[in-house]
């Protein structure tokens, strides 16, 4: 059986990683334990994880006129992303995310979005073929909301189901934006959206919060709880616990990233989606095993054998 195609509409970032001791305080310095650069991005890290998988991987987005840009282009290239829909803008820098690193490996990121911010409607119409080809099509926020809406308009009239990881959360998003199959917050981006604070950690906060995704539009919402596993709630009346699965946190940064891109590939093959949600908790753990973004992207491999030496806890 061919694997399945997922069109990724998203950002691409170069990675700026410092580690250190602790977060810094407002005006504290402190010390760092080396720095790095890295491959990044919400939609490039998705289109890595999801190749990583097996899928047939296509994206859309924007890179700057750079070195940053070029060496981005390559890496995607390398992972066997299909890139002729990502545009060199002229002029303009890639976008870059400022990511911090602690020692328990908890992550604090800055992004400055360069050509992202220039992807535009035209860009998107421009290649409807790609969400022909799509089995599913997966977009975040790191892109023009405007951009965003035309890629869920245009998935929508080819009939594709749309993967919604809403980061970085906004408040008071178009209603239409959410309109979508299943949408993908963590627990602070589900106290965004829906402006309710999780005060204290019970399912009934979580039940809260997901059915309030659903009434502003989304099909079904994946809520990613960390070390809780995740919640699914849809609205045929589907509610489920999906567990999590347990590993030594090195950081955490992309752990979502490698979460949505496993539900997108589960969905693209017909699964169930607590299926889907099982395997795209098992995802995210291995990437929180590895230093980096993309470098932490699991394989379909490593996947399954996670699953299988965890099973039914």
């Amino acid at each position: 059986m061919a694997e399945p195609t997922i069109l990724v509409v998203g950002s691409i970032n170069m990675d700026l990683v410092v580690r250190a001791p602790h977060m810094p305080a407002p005006g504290e310095t402190i010390l760092g334990q080396g720095f790095t650069t890295a491959p990044g991005g919400k939609g490039a890290n998705q289109a890595v994880a999801a190749a990583r998988l097996g899928a047939t991987c296509l994206f859309l987005g924007r890179v700057g006129d750079d070195e940053f840009g070029k060496a981005l282009l390559a890496g995607l290239v390398e992972n066997g992303i299909h890139s002729h829909g990502v545009r060199v803008t002229e002029g303009v820098p890639t976008g870059v995310a400022v990511i911090i690193v602690d020692q328990k490996g908890e992550n604090s990121i800055v992004v400055a979005s360069g050509a992202n911010s220039y992807v535009t409607p035209d860009d998107v119409f421009e290649h409807e073929a790609l969400f022909a080809q799509a089995d599913v099509v997966v977009m975040q926020l790191e892109l023009p909301i405007i951009a965003v809406m035309a890629a869920r308009k245009l998935a929508a009239k080819h009939g594709k189901p749309v993967i919604l990881d809403p980061a970085p959360a906004r408040k008071n998003l178009p209603a239409d934006l959410l309109n979508v199959d299943i949408i993908t917050p963590n627990l602070t981006e589900a106290e965004i959206l829906t402006n309710q604070r999780a005060d204290e950690v019970s399912e009934r906060v979580d039940k809260a919060m997901a059915t309030d995704l659903l009434q502003m539009g989304a099909r079904s919402a994946v809520l990613k709880l960390g070390h809780r596993g995740s919640l699914v709630v849809s609205t045929n009346g589907e509610i489920a616990r999906v567990r999590p699965y347990k590993v030594d946190i090195v950081d955490t940064t992309a752990a979502g990233d490698a979460f949505t891109a496993a539900l997108a590939m589960g969905l693209a093959r017909g699964m169930e989606l607590i299926d889907a949600t099982q395997m795209a908790n098992a995802a995210g753990a291995l990437a929180c095993t590895r230093f980096g973004a993309q470098a932490a992207m699991p394989t379909a491999q490593e996947v399954r054998q996670l699953m299988a030496e965890q099973p039914g806890m």
